[in-house]
């Protein structure tokens, strides 16, 4: 099979955001294929917001210290080989479609005795099957979506990282934080250490609990670890981050804003606390590990004149977050919105916390089916933002094409930049169609 023909074959297999909350399928599925997934170590990343930059960052020091590493993220951007990646480098094409060849016989097999294998099952059986066949030294393992449930928790993982928590999903996961939180709790293992990102109040009383309950060891954000200090730098920030083992100073981090910072502290200690021992981390590694990072399609600056960017903020806590990092991060005087959501989300609070940002702003739709009807859309932007201030395009690209004329007819020296959000899929559709390297 071509790699284009294996695509269609796991997409047949239904969406990521629609299955059966059990574990009995995967596991029967990795029984059979001999348990990959113990024979490495792992880093076992939940949460509602920085969970795919979070594993990014931590892959990045676990690779600077001469360490072989898989990580497993969702969603894609543009192609669903990102999801699968060994070296810092997504699967070829030929390559993902020897791993699907390899395990297919052994999937026909569990879907003939009635548990059909899901969409994300499969990904997920496949990433564990290549980085056991690579062999990695480590992987880092990204939840799709909970905890409890997810395909992924079916590994005894040596150091979990909860991120952040809000409300998304709540269709799924529960409608309030202590449910959210109870669902993403349940990737902390016995025995294992837990990096917890700040929380509010409601989420760590739950996270707390079920590390006591386990007998789980806990380090906390602004605890344990964390930010001593942070500045703005050129392309990023510089800062000082408090270990679990030491303090490393003058780290400069090409990323934007506050939630990043907190994202690389929490990698740092997840890192520290898999490696043993009492001794921190050389300061160097650390350094030089970071100032390679990258997260596509959050506050991503894909073109200048005028400024472009692009972030994945999808829910109330990620679209916070994203704006208090433009906010500190870019001096524009005015920002054009380009905007495509997802009809299952909070759009309503999305829009709200855009309007007092966004001048003007143009609603359309993503290549999703879940895409929120255009009218529906409009209508919603109309009244927030009243009509003279809302632009209406049905495409995408038609969509960024005004977004940047806008902009373009405010002058070059207005300040005046672009915001291209809502979704990830809007974020990865508009890589694509700006024509940005791959993730």
């Amino acid at each position: 099979m071509d790699y284009r023909a294996v695509e269609r074959a796991i997409m047949e297999r239904g969406v990521e955001w629609d299955f059966e909350p059990t574990l009995d399928r995967i596991v029967a599925l990795l029984d059979l294929l001999g348990s990959p997934q113990q024979a490495y170590p792992v880093v076992h990343i939940a949460g509602t917001n920085g969970k795919t930059s979070t594993a990014r960052l931590t892959e990045v020091l676990l690779r600077e210290r001469n360490l072989r590493v898989g990580r497993f993220t969702s969603p894609h951007l543009v192609s669903m080989r990102e999801r699968i990646v060994v070296d810092g480098e997504p699967l070829s094409e030929e390559r993902f479609a020897e791993v699907y060849e390899e395990i297919a016989p052994y999937v026909e097999l569990t879907d003939t005795q009635g548990r059909r294998i899901q969409f994300f099952e499969l990904l997920t059986a496949m990433a564990y099957a290549a980085f056991a066949d690579t062999p990695v030294d480590v992987a880092v393992i990204e939840t799709g979506m909970g905890g409890s449930w997810d395909a992924t928790n079916v590994v005894e993982s040596a150091v979990s990282v909860i991120t952040p928590i809000s409300l998304d999903h709540t269709d799924r996961l529960g409608p309030d934080i202590p449910s959210i939180a109870g669902e993403k709790a349940g990737i902390i293992k016995a025995g294992s250490t837990t990096i917890f990102a700040q929380q509010d109040l409601e989420a760590a009383e739950v996270l707390m609990r079920r590390a006591v309950e386990v007998g789980a060891v806990v380090a906390r954000e602004g605890l344990e670890f964390g930010v001593l200090s942070r500045e703005v730098a050129l392309g990023g920030q510089l800062l000082t981050l408090r270990g679990l083992k030491g303090v490393y100073e003058d780290v400069y981090l090409p990323l934007y804003g506050a939630h990043q910072a907190s994202n690389a502290v929490c990698s740092l200690a997840a890192v520290e606390a898999l490696t043993g021992g009492d001794d921190p981390l050389d300061v160097e590694l650390v350094r030089q590990a970071f100032a390679q990072a990258s997260s596509p399609g959050r506050l991503e600056v894909v073109r200048t004149s005028p400024t472009v960017i692009i972030d994945a903020a999808h829910n109330p806590g990620g679209m916070e977050a994203t704006l208090d990092g433009l906010h500190e991060s870019f001096d524009f005087a005015k920002v054009i919105g380009v905007v495509a959501v997802m009809a299952d989300k909070d759009v309503s609070a999305l829009l709200e916390l855009l309007e007092p940002i966004l001048e003007e702003i143009v609603v359309t739709r993503n290549s999703s089916p879940r895409s929120m009807p255009l009218e529906e859309l409009a209508e919603l932007a109309v009244g927030m933002f009243g009509e003279d201030r809302v632009h209406v395009v049905e495409r995408l690209d038609d969509a960024i094409d005004r977004g940047i004329g806008i902009a373009d007819a405010a002058g070059e020296f207005s300040g005046t930049g672009v915001l291209i959000t809502g979704s990830v899929v809007t974020a990865g559709d508009a890589r694509l169609l700006l024509k940005v390297d791959r993730p």
